[in-house]
């Protein structure tokens, strides 16, 4: 069960809604963002009346919730969510989760700032409402490239400025959180760190959205559990990121659960992208999955986008050239139309 608290939530309505909860017995979570004030009730609640707080001053509403993941969920939300994204002064400002679908693309990694402005300049001109970009880049390899840190940000941030383009990119641990926030306009918690539960409630303590990947070995539940902690730490500008799941199958890299963006858009109010790079690892799958997961239903792609991929420093192999991703997006418009959707 969720209490939602109206603004301004005084001091006095609040003890009076915590008081009448711990007297029966169960604990409280408070979960306290920008919008609103929850306050969660744990415990058995079978047998508590809530029309005993709902009478109480400043409550706007009472909601049992049946699933684990409770600020996630339709109960709690039945309408889908929109995400405002790009809160610095030099981004355009697009919503995530609305009529127009969101085209976040970028490089794998930042390797230099030549190649990042033009890949930036062709997402702009194709469409783009958000540049995406590693500064940080957790690998599987300690031999692999890591990423320019700083630098990285740093540039990516001189891409906003000439582009207006929202800035994507990876914040790896909670010690960084603070650092990324001052360049980026949203955060993204990458596959690997989807279960990193101290990462998590530190994104949940900050002002920026969240983009959260779904683990390679996740399911759907645990994906949104993983959503529900950044939630309950009262960030409620959470976006949700399927980038395939490991599976016995070799063909592809990962095997792009599809499915999931349906079973989510039923259980969950959250906006959803869908990650047909990382999905596939292979270029020339990247365009049918990226129309796929449209017409599945998905709010918008991420998108691997490289000036000359066969010379990345990493994941070349499926980064769309400029010419490639521009057809994409061309071959997105007419389908977008057709779902009522807009490009």
């Amino acid at each position: 069960m969720v209490i939602v608290m109206r603004r301004p939530v005084t001091p006095e309505n609040l003890e009076r809604v915590l008081t009448l909860i711990e007297a029966s017995g169960l604990r409280t979570h408070l979960s306290e963002g920008q919008e609103r004030m929850i306050v969660g009730v744990i415990g058995d609640v079978r047998h508590f009346e809530e029309s005993a707080v709902e009478r109480l001053p400043g409550v706007e509403r009472v909601v049992r919730i049946a699933q684990p993941f409770k600020l996630a969920s339709r109960t709690y939300q039945n309408g889908g969510s929109e995400i405002a994204i790009g809160c610095h002064a030099a981004s355009t400002p697009s919503n995530v989760g609305g009529r127009r679908l969101a085209l976040i693309a970028g490089p794998c990694a930042v390797e230099g700032r030549e190649m990042l402005l033009d890949t930036a300049a062709a997402v702009r001109k194709h469409g783009g409402t958000g540049l995406r970009g590693g500064a940080f880049k957790p690998r599987t390899s300690p031999y692999s490239f890591q990423g320019l840190g700083e630098e990285g940000l740093k540039l990516l941030a001189e891409a906003r400025e000439q582009t207006g383009l929202p800035v994507v990119t990876e914040v790896p641990a909670p010690e960084k959180v603070d650092l990324v926030c001052q360049y980026a306009d949203v955060l993204q918690i990458g596959a690997r760190n989807m279960q990193n539960y101290a990462l998590l409630q530190e994104v949940g303590r900050c002002d920026r959205p969240v983009l959260l990947k779904r683990g390679m070995w996740a399911s759907i539940e645990e994906w949104l559990m993983s959503a529900e902690y950044i939630l309950a730490r009262g960030n409620h500008r959470v976006i949700l990121c399927e980038r395939g799941i490991r599976t016995f199958e070799t063909m592809t890299r990962n095997t792009l659960d599809l499915s999931a963006v349906p079973v989510v858009k039923r259980l969950s109010h959250l906006p959803v992208l869908v990650d047909p790079s990382h999905g596939t690892g292979y270029v020339h799958y990247v365009a049918p999955m990226a129309m796929a997961a449209i017409a599945a239903g998905a709010d918008g792609l991420l998108l691997e986008t490289h000036p000359t991929p066969d010379s990345a420093l990493c994941d070349g192999g499926q980064s769309l050239n400029p010419e490639q991703y521009a057809t994409l997006v061309a071959m997105l418009r007419p389908l977008a139309q057709v779902l009522g959707r807009e490009i």
